[in-house]
């Protein structure tokens, strides 16, 4: 289980993660990062409402997204719960303050735990590069979506 300070909860801080945030796509999820330190907006963005907020540095939140298109119930709770342990195990490296939302995809309900794991971490593995700019130079030919 995530501590509730690491849990994306509100509908509009899905929405920051996965409208302004990078995305990496793997074969099993979708993996939606917006760091704190990319804020465009002035007085800081989504962390004027995090609920956390007097704590001090905020923590990074993660979110999940499985549809049902990934199964029944039993299926997408089996997938969720991979999921969160996965994220959990991973949230040290994470920025403070960022938000990260995955969403599962279809083939991630006959996955196994370490496909999940490896799928996970090459997203994270991108999306945590310190340079964008070296990933929009790569443009055609780097990028994959």
């Amino acid at each position: 289980m995530l501590p509730s300070e690491n849990r994306l909860r509100r509908r509009q801080d899905f929405a920051t993660a996965v409208k302004r945030g990078r995305r990496a796509g793997r074969p099993l999820l979708v993996v939606h990062l917006r760091r704190a330190d990319e804020q465009a907006e002035p007085g800081g963005g989504y962390s004027d409402s995090h609920p956390h907020d007097a704590e001090g540095t905020p923590s990074a939140r993660a979110g999940f997204v499985v549809s049902k298109a990934v199964g029944p119930a039993v299926v997408r709770n089996l997938v969720k719960r991979r999921l969160r342990h996965l994220v959990r195990e991973r949230m040290s490296r994470l920025p403070a303050g960022s938000l990260i939302v995955v969403r599962a995809l279809p083939p991630a309900a006959t996955a196994s735990y370490p496909d999940l794991a490896h799928d996970l971490d090459a997203a994270l593995k991108r999306l945590l590069r310190t340079d964008p700019a070296s990933e929009a130079g790569s443009g055609p030919t780097g990028s994959g979506r």
